[in-house]
């Protein structure tokens, strides 16, 4: 839907001096040998393919062999070179340049800074100056380059940078693509001596690679989620985009307010989203000299904290629920988090219910009851030091001949590792077979154990002299259909296997049921596996996916694969760049191509899912810092261990309130548990079908499921308040109702006695979204 609002003139000149303006692409690492250049020239060969004038310009390929085989026949336009402390620099030539007039022209290292007595001091000014000539321009950078950035890589790492550009560079760009490396890679390019670590050692330790990879992921994400918002703004969309969180804490000037407020902060960070605050005032009361004392303390924490603070005149107490909705809605709030009611029956009767309210006006928002136990027990969020029972040193402990038996499985173990994307097409089988191909120059033995390149010629021409082993071929239903053929690659025994699309299904009769499951078998049996998949693919992300496409996608793993696997890197692409290649017929067939531009490849979809893409990779390189270096999270420390009970009835919404808690849980690092009461005596037998679902699902991802029986339903709520106190639950997980006005009168309501009666937890009522349509993936 587009907007119908005539631009203004100022608009109107903007966009005619855009047609003439260069282009600006920027391609952003954690450090130095991540790729960037290498992509950067790869990307210049592309255009040069395509009939585009590129010329490069002060590029510095590090003599990396892979990079200086991308020079290829570049045409180079000379630098100017100069000394400082010994070490050689280059400026952009601007002169022969603007006289050569290119298309494009590559340029590495943007916070680079000219020599003195040049026209202007900074690469970023000479940039400036060619895209006004109309010159586009391909750059790199390293993420602490960038202000902002930099000190909390200094913070972080300990490392002090010189040259850096505006914080607000990423925003000038018109496409900025992430290259993402893990430690790992990075560690073994450092010390095959294809990266120079000797400028800043401190730099290239595993931790500290580790932070800088993560910062750049987010960093990245909210350079997109500012043009998501921007999108849904232009298409007139409102509420919660389904990828972002944005916390919302209703606090009071009162000696719990400060309370609500860091449990907003430890949620915010530990979902890694954006923290808010909004109190309300009397507009004809003036403040108490507590209350003012108060308000102080709330400023100076929600500045410390950098949240953004915000104070509503609200005349009558009845009218908040509302004006608290509203607020929500137009701020994107996905969770709002406030105190229990301390009130009783007869007191919301009389005064309102403002618990009642806010669950009535904000359907489509989460809804956090912070425990009234906070204060007494303190701040009890996320634990990343577990307290182990028993001795504390295990240095010295004998192993028992099972956890042996474990230790040589994991030692004979292949390594595995997983390439993701936000959608198809954003490169992940190229990338795949790529690796493949460098890891065979270096005489490591790599064949190809399934390869799905969708007729994709680019991708077809990456396998090179990579031997593929023949699939297995079996009969279903009459039709000869081929899988990943376990035993052969066994037999084979490379030291490498390259095996597309991992969230795949097998054909019935197969071995296993799903391709991850496969690739297990080889990796016990000690061979290395670099496989691919989709974000979509994940299994807890299944509805924020539906939420955001439409698109219910059938094909899912659990998430504990991911976390198996030793690395995992994110291939990203820019939505625009990943639409260009749907036209040019680079991913699917050309008769579908309309049809996949308008539903699942549309603008929006491929924009917030690159941003989900880009937050869970960030979310899985912080888990894996916390397991190197337990205090080394940047979502803060953890401290004491919580239990999440989850709370489902047999709903549609059952499922999703059960991958909400396993993600909850898993940030936690709680233990959690799913429960159904059913209110009859006996289960139907299609109702037993429908509870083996929701148990399936619990176990694949790692929870536990149990059912209770309820002599009515008015008992349901008792029950489970019993069991989650019986488990010894910090915070139980419920949705919303979804019952019609009638059934309001006629059954009493569940919600309503867990939040009375369970005010000693905190209670998380998950939002009624219902996704505007629905489609299988195609």
């Amino acid at each position: 839907m587009g907007s119908f609002r005539r631009k203004t003139p100022e608009e109107i000149l903007y966009s005619i001096s855009k047609l003439h303006r260069g282009r600006l692409k920027i391609y952003i690492g954690a450090v130095s040998g991540s790729g960037k250049t290498y992509h950067m020239l790869q990307e210049g060969q592309h255009l040069k393919q395509q009939g585009i004038d590129v010329v490069i310009c002060a590029v510095s390929t590090r003599q990396r062999p892979e990079t200086v085989e991308q020079l290829g026949d570049l045409e180079r336009v000379p630098s100017i070179h100069w000394i400082k402390d010994g070490m050689e620099r280059k400026d952009l030539n601007l002169e022969a340049l603007v006289k050569r007039n290119p298309e494009v022209v590559l340029v590495d290292g943007l916070a680079h800074r000219n020599r003195e007595g040049a026209q202007f001091p900074t690469r970023l000014d000479d940039i400036q100056f060619l895209l006004n000539h109309g010159i586009s321009v391909i750059t790199t950078v390293n993420v602490y380059e960038l202000d902002g950035a930099t000190e909390l890589a200094r913070k972080w790492t300990g490392v002090v940078v010189e040259e850096t550009v505006p914080a607000n560079t990423l925003e000038m760009a018109d496409e900025v693509q992430l290259i993402d490396v893990s430690p790992e890679t990075i560690l073994k390019r450092l010390e095959e001596g294809h990266v120079n670590g000797d400028s800043s050692p401190m730099l290239f330790e595993r931790s500290n690679i580790g932070k800088l990879r993560e910062l750049a992921l987010r960093l990245v994400a909210e350079d997109v989620n500012d043009s998501h918002e921007k999108y849904r703004m232009e298409q007139g969309l409102t509420g919660p985009s389904g990828v972002a969180e944005r916390i919302l804490v209703s606090a009071q000037y009162h000696w719990n307010g400060s309370i609500h407020v860091r449990r907003g902060q430890q949620i915010a960070k530990r979902l890694g989203g954006d923290l808010m605050i909004v109190t309300f005032v009397h507009p004809k009361k003036m403040l108490s000299r507590e209350a003012t004392a108060f308000k102080r303390s709330l400023l100076k924490l929600a500045d410390k904290i950098g949240a953004k603070f915000e104070e509503l005149t609200l005349a009558s107490r009845r009218k908040l629920p509302g004006m608290l909705a509203r607020y929500a809605t137009l701020h994107q709030v996905t969770r709002i988090v406030l105190g229990h009611s301390k009130l009783n029956r007869w007191q919301e009767l009389w005064r309102g219910s403002i618990t009642n309210g806010i669950l009535k006006k904000s359907r489509h928002t989460d809804i956090y009851f912070v425990a009234d136990r906070a204060e007494k027990e303190g701040e009890r969020i996320l634990p990343t030091k577990m307290l182990t029972e028993g001795r504390s040193d295990d240095r010295y402990r004998r192993l028992s001949d099972q956890e042996v038996e474990r230790k040589i499985g994991e030692i004979r173990r292949g390594r595995f590792k997983v390439l993701i994307g936000a959608a198809p097409g954003v490169g992940k089988t190229y990338a795949m077979l790529r690796e493949g191909n460098d890891l065979q120059k270096k005489g490591i033995d790599v064949v190809i154990g399934l390869l799905e390149t969708h007729g994709r010629k680019e991708t077809l021409a990456q396998v090179g002299s990579l031997q593929t082993i023949p699939r297995a071929k079996l009969e279903y239903r009459g039709a000869n259909l081929e899988e990943l053929d376990v035993q052969s690659i066994i037999r084979r025994n490379p030291e490498v296997v390259l095996v597309d699309e991992l969230a795949h299904t097998n054909v019935p009769g197969s071995k296993n049921k799903k391709r991850f499951e496969d690739i297990v078998d080889i990796l016990n049996a000690g061979i290395s596996v670099i496989s691919t998949m989709n974000v979509q693919h994940l299994e807890s992300l299944n509805d924020a996916v539906e939420q955001i496409t439409g698109v219910r996608v059938r094909e899912t793993l659990p998430d504990h694969v991911l976390r198996m696997a030793d690395e995992v890197e994110l291939i990203d692409v820019d939505p625009k760049t990943l639409q260009q290649r749907m036209r040019e017929g680079k991913i699917y067939a050309l008769d579908k191509v309309d049809q996949a531009l308008n539903h699942f490849f549309r603008t929006g979809n491929l924009i917030a899912l690159r941003e989900l893409a880009l937050r869970e990779i960030a979310d899985d390189v912080d888990e894996r810092l916390e397991a190197w270096e337990r205090n080394d999270s940047l979502r803060g420390p953890l401290r004491k261990q919580e239990t999440v009970f989850v709370g489902v009835t047999l709903s549609t919404n059952a499922e999703r309130l059960i991958r909400r808690g396993f993600r909850i849980a898993y940030r936690l690092k709680a233990d959690w548990v799913v429960t159904y009461v059913h209110d009859h005596a006996e289960v139907a037998d299609e109702l037993k079908k429908r509870i083996k679902v929701l148990e399936d699902l619990t176990a694949r991802l790692g929870g536990k499921f149990m059912m209770l029986f309820a002599r009515s339903r008015r008992q349901i709520p008792y029950l489970l308040l019993n069991k989650a106190n019986d488990i010894q639950s910090t915070q139980m997980i419920v949705g919303q109702s979804k019952r019609t006005l009638w059934e309001k009168i006629w059954k009493r309501s569940v919600i309503r006695p867990i939040l009375r009666y369970g005010r000693h937890m905190d209670v998380l009522v998950i939002a009624d979204i219902e996704a505007c349509y629905y489609q299988d993936e195609g």
